[in-house]
């Protein structure tokens, strides 16, 4: 199992009381709200087998997770199992995270529950690209207007800030943001003292990397070697999964696939250097041959799709060209079981599915070329606000009992 890889402790010491600052016991309470909130309901039985913990001591916890209001139980569903049923344990749609995302073009913001579920979304466009003040003042209104009902309704673990550029996970500053043109931004701080709230900030492309793995493309599919790359208006990112753990760096900026070198000769890029993937494969370049000035990648892929033009079809094929040495170059480094494709370049794979497929075939090395397949994105538009709060998430998962307890009616 994956997840019990990530440091947690299994002990069968259930005798300490919920009051005491047990540290079996808060490992246990974290194991078990870490596999309900990514792997979503679970019987007691399912959770018993998972740990490895004995089933009263599972019994145990769980009643201390539904005191505090942070899951519930419901009757199995179904009526054929054989013994005494075992009840069945939902992540509350009390606790959530709230995430943030800005981008070239907006700053859109979400309210995302425990299981990774999307409540909520706002997209605020900018006329220009924000600032980080003007960023960080947009999320903060936008939030101040959600006050009430996060008050009455939620208890939030926190903000997650998902950014397209280098960002410091220690503390949480952009040192270089190159298509938002952020420098030395302490965002986080910034942010976190606008609302009130724990904010902490990561690369876009890590966290959605994390958020494929755990719940999209990558989720239950023994994927525990990933690799990721988003494709938007801010460039292209990526994300690098190594045997279940997000391969970070030394400072968190390890993937950053947009800027692996694939043409010689070619024009500089925002980082500085000449030759990077995101200076030949463009989603503004795409937008311009679809008639678009904007949009999703739906209404990208409907309108190119629908485009007979040959010019249209060669900027595509082009594009691809680059993207397949790209990810031949990243086959070969990482020896990935998964590539998973957002955005546009979800996209170009989508109107042409086997060119990146032949590219890997016949210029990767024959060993990890056989072992990769080539996905599209699960998540969709919600991936960003479900990798960021994924970020936000992790302080309450290390230690659930720590948010306390519900102050209104739990889930039914």
């Amino acid at each position: 199992m994956r997840l019990l890889s990530r440091g947690f402790i299994r002990s069968d010491d259930d005798r300490a009381q919920p009051s005491e600052p047990d540290p079996s016991r808060r490992n246990n309470l974290s194991l078990l709200t870490t596999l309900i909130h990514h792997q979503g309901a679970l019987s007691r039985a399912q959770l018993t087998r998972l740990t490895g913990l004995n089933r009263s001591t599972v019994g145990t916890l769980i009643a201390q997770l539904v005191s505090m209001g942070l899951v519930y139980e419901t009757a199995p569903a179904g009526d054929r199992q054989v013994g005494r049923p075992s009840p069945e344990v939902h992540p509350s749609r009390s606790v959530a995270a709230l995430a943030v995302y800005p981008e070239i073009d907006a700053v859109t913001i979400g309210l995302v529950g425990l299981g990774g579920k999307v409540h909520k979304k706002i997209r605020f466009d900018t006329d220009r690209i924000p600032s980080a003040q003007e960023a960080v003042n947009i999320a903060s209104v936008v939030i101040a207007g959600m006050r009430s009902e996060l008050d009455a309704s939620y208890r939030i673990t926190g903000i997650g800030l998902a950014v397209p550029g280098l960002v410091n996970l220690g503390d949480g500053v952009v040192r270089h943001a190159p298509h938002l043109g952020w420098r030395n931004e302490p965002v986080a701080r910034m942010l976190g003292e606008a609302t009130g709230y724990v904010c902490q900030a990561a690369n876009d492309a890590s966290l959605g990397a994390e958020a494929e793995l755990l719940f999209g493309a990558g989720a239950g599919a023994g994927q525990g070697n990933l690799v990721y790359l988003n494709g938007g208006a801010s460039g292209i990112g990526g994300g690098i999964i190594a045997n279940g753990q997000l391969l970070r760096g030394a400072s968190g900026y390890a993937g950053e696939l947009g800027h692996t070198f694939v043409r010689s000769g070619g024009k500089t890029c925002h980082c500085g250097a000449t030759g990077c993937l995101e200076t030949v494969v463009s989603q503004s370049r795409l937008l311009d041959l679809a008639g678009l000035s904007r949009g999703g990648t739906a209404d990208l892929e409907e309108a190119l799709a629908n485009n007979s033009r040959a010019e249209v079809s060669d900027e595509v094929s082009r594009q691809l060209s680059y993207l397949g040495i790209a990810l031949r170059n990243a086959v070969n480094i990482f020896n990935p079981e998964a590539i998973v494709l957002d955005g546009f370049l979800g996209t170009l794979h989508a109107l042409a599915p086997t060119s990146l497929d032949g590219a890997l075939q016949s210029q990767a090395l024959d060993g990890p070329a056989g072992q990769v397949r080539i996905y599209r994105a699960a998540l969709g538009s919600d991936l960003m606000m479900i990798g960021a709060a994924e970020l936000a998430f992790t302080q309450f998962l290390a230690d659930p009992a720590g948010l306390g307890h519900a102050s209104y009616p739990p889930d039914k």
